[in-house]
């Protein structure tokens, strides 16, 4: 008997959720935006060793560096399009017009820093998400704060 589910080509879907839950909130993009500007300061303050100084442990902690700050990147942009697809609707968008082109530029933006090591697109991608997390919440009418973000982010 031939077994026609082995003829038949799947894929594996992830998203956050496609019941939809309901649950969203835009704190774990910002999280990971901070954390992709986090890694930039901290690789632009890696002092590289002298001549006959320890360079495998330099090289290896920015590599660390470097794969966190892309690692994040990608997930504020994965966060971000999970609420741009799963939550926000037509009236969201007709409510904000410049939605689409602030979700779409965010994106852009995370790609950028996964790209370079640049302190004002790090800035700018935070920046962006706090655009964003605030239509998102106006669209449930509360008034957006991030009251912990300085602490989170610390010195």
């Amino acid at each position: 008997m031939i077994n026609f589910l082995k003829l038949v080509r799947t894929h594996t879907a992830e998203a956050h959720c496609d019941i939809p839950c309901g649950i969203y909130d835009p704190v774990s993009a910002k999280i990971a935006a901070q954390t992709v500007q986090k890694m930039v300061m901290r690789i632009n303050a890696l002092e590289k060793p002298s001549s006959d100084g320890d360079w495998a442990t330099y090289e290896n902690t920015l590599a660390r560096y470097v794969a966190v700050k892309e690692e994040h990147a990608q997930l504020c942009k994965k966060e971000l399009y999970i609420l741009w697809a799963d939550y926000f609707r037509p009236e969201h968008v007709e409510q904000y017009p410049d939605l689409h082109s602030l979700v779409w530029n965010a994106g852009k933006l995370a790609g950028r820093n996964k790209q370079t090591v640049d302190a004002g697109a790090a800035e700018e991608l935070v920046g962006t998400v706090d655009k964003i997390a605030e239509i998102f919440w106006n669209t449930k009418n509360v008034t957006y704060s991030d009251p912990n973000a300085e602490v989170r982010f610390g010195a």
